[in-house]
């Protein structure tokens, strides 16, 4: 089997006008919603495509499950983007009001990143990699 290339991320959500108004923000748009099925499809300009399935329960006490708990158990823990500048992002974070709520940090290969949390306080990481 040959892996081409990622086709999609799925995200559970427990709101979907909430969750596609954030990701349009970040410059995603809605390709398709099907309500029957409970999902929407975003697509962004680079090529990145998201899944969001509305069937969240919301009773987390604003707490995400596989990062703030001091048990540590199984699963994806962030989506991580690419880009081409952290300072840009910062710039872009503070003009949307969006949270940063870790970073800028920088990795021991190089990489200089910023985390946030979308709606539903799954993590996301934005990433310089060294030129």
């Amino acid at each position: 089997m040959k892996i081409r290339k990622l086709d999609h991320i799925g995200i559970r959500v427990a709101d979907f006008e909430r969750s596609i108004k954030f990701y349009q923000q970040l410059g995603f748009a809605t390709s398709r919603q099907d309500l029957n099925e409970r999902v929407a499809e975003l697509r962004h300009p680079s090529g990145v495509t998201l899944n969001l399935l509305d069937s969240a329960n919301d009773d987390h006490d604003s707490r995400n499950v596989l990062m703030d708990i001091e048990v540590k158990y199984p699963g994806y823990t962030h989506v991580a983007f690419n880009v081409e500048s952290i300072d840009e992002a910062v710039a872009f974070m503070n003009d949307a009001g969006f949270a940063i709520t870790e970073g800028p940090v920088t990795f021991g290969n190089g990489n200089r990143s910023i985390f946030m949390r979308d709606p539903d306080l799954n993590v996301i990481e934005f990433t310089q990699t060294p030129a």
